[in-house]
């Protein structure tokens, strides 16, 4: 109790400290205080991940939302929720997409942001919940067996993930951690340090058209388990807002759904995405 009573202190501290002063309150604004993070798995998507050279794909249902954003001059605080899914299916004749597994993740975010003339910085904080899931597409109902031999099994994880940011001009780069204060199976390790870097450019062609490149890395302490993330592409809208982003995606790590989660993977996909 005493471990949930801290994650809820750390969101209501900085809410006190603006409220003693003349601040601007927004309820719901159109645009997230800090954009997703390009190439980090682990963040709202909806869109669709066709892997090349397979007949296997991602549909990726979710959104982040600010639900309070706190102005004072040059400094925004935020708060806001998560809500999403990575789906995976396998194409089959007749146009059929069984889903074979599923990943859920819900949670609450914390943000801060301080933007002045071509740079700013500022972190995000995330408590989150993930459970994942095999579903009938798992299942071989001729033999009446669960596929490949792999039954449905327990995993969840909830965990505190702390991303902190510097951006100039179209530059960003980021760095921090994860720390997994609950998951089963009991043995996966608890830390993950993560790092990454995105670059958009800006006024290609038009405005609303940005060429960019992404990257992004995790290290897992206990048992140097590592994922690498390479996102290149093409967004159309605004750079940190509303579009629509076509990319080439390189992965090369552990299976991003946590029915897999002991499985290694390395392989590229063409992939778009509604970012809201």
């Amino acid at each position: 109790m005493k471990k949930y009573s801290f994650i809820l202190l750390i969101f209501i501290l900085p809410l006190s400290v603006f409220a003693q002063s003349k601040t601007e309150f927004e309820y719901f604004p159109g645009d997230l205080s800090i954009h997703p993070f390009t190439a980090n798995t682990l963040e709202p998507k909806l869109g669709f991940d066709f892997r090349l050279n397979s007949n296997q794909l991602w549909l990726n249902i979710g959104n982040s939302v600010d639900i309070l954003q706190i102005k004072k001059g040059y400094n925004t605080f935020s708060l806001g929720a998560d809500l999403f899914t990575w789906t995976f299916l396998k194409k089959e004749d007749n146009f059929h997409f069984p889903v074979d597994a599923v990943d859920y993740l819900f949670g609450i975010n914390l943000g801060y942001k301080r933007s002045a003339h071509n740079y700013s910085f500022g972190g995000r904080l995330r408590v989150s919940h993930i459970s994942a899931h095999f579903v009938d597409g798992h299942f071989d109902g001729t033999q009446n067996q669960w596929k490949d031999g792999m039954k449905p099994r327990v995993y969840s994880r909830e965990f505190v993930e702390l991303l902190g940011f510097y951006k100039f001009y179209n530059i960003r780069v980021y760095a921090g951690g994860t720390y997994l204060f609950h998951v089963d199976p009991v043995g996966i390790g608890r830390v993950t340090l993560q790092t990454g870097l995105e670059y958009f450019m800006k006024d290609f062609i038009s405005s609303n058209l940005a060429p960019y490149i992404a990257a992004d890395g995790k290290l897992r302490t206990s048992d140097n388990r590592r994922n690498f993330s390479l996102n290149i592409g093409l967004k159309f809208g605004k750079i940190e807002g509303r579009g629509l982003r076509l990319y080439y995606q390189y992965y090369n790590g552990y299976d991003i759904n946590g029915e897999y989660y002991n499985l290694k993977r390395e392989y590229s996909s063409l992939g778009i995405n509604m970012d809201l």
